[in-house]
């Protein structure tokens, strides 16, 4: 049966109605942080020094955050929306997409594990893993069918090319 031209894809809407990443990434951090009150476990950290830990993860952690914000500079300049629960307005290519599909949700678990160090924390380690996991299921895999499906033309190179994460992730 041929397709009906006037039904939409699901995908071209908006990928999600909910607005995961931030959801996720701030419960990641609770969570650390809870577990950490009911199971602390320190010296776990390659670096015994507050001093070298807070470096450390200030640097990370700084990391994470430039990354997002370069991101986001990169998107508001060029009039695209950044929420992560409406349509996408234009497919990005240029400043840190050049180097992976999602530098902000790459930029939100760098930032995480720099907390690990600046909190000396290392229920960190795993609430950013467990956070990236839930991004890529509920939010990245809906994101790219979202953008196969209003950018048809120019997604398929573009993925091709950029992965995902950051090398082969």
């Amino acid at each position: 049966m041929p397709k009906d031209s006037t039904v939409p894809h699901p995908y071209e809407d908006r990928p999600n109605s909910i607005p995961w990443p931030p959801i996720l990434y701030m419960c990641a951090a609770g969570l650390a942080v809870g577990l950490w009150y009911i199971v602390p476990i320190p010296g776990l950290l390659p670096f015994r020094s507050t001093l070298a830990n807070l470096v450390l993860g200030l640097a990370i952690s700084g990391g994470g955050l430039g990354l997002i914000i370069w991101a986001i500079r990169v998107m508001s300049g060029q009039n695209v929306n950044i929420m992560p629960n409406r349509a996408a307005t234009r497919l990005v290519a240029d400043g840190p997409f050049k180097y992976s599909r999602n530098p902000i949700y790459l930029g939100d678990t760098i930032l995480l594990i720099g907390l690990a160090f600046l909190f000396s924390n290392p229920w960190f380690f795993p609430a950013a893993f467990l956070a990236a996991i839930f991004t890529h299921h509920l939010v990245i895999l809906r994101e790219e069918k979202h953008l196969a499906a209003r950018f048809p033309g120019d997604w398929d190179p573009y993925s091709k090319s950029v992965p995902r994460w950051i090398g082969w992730l």
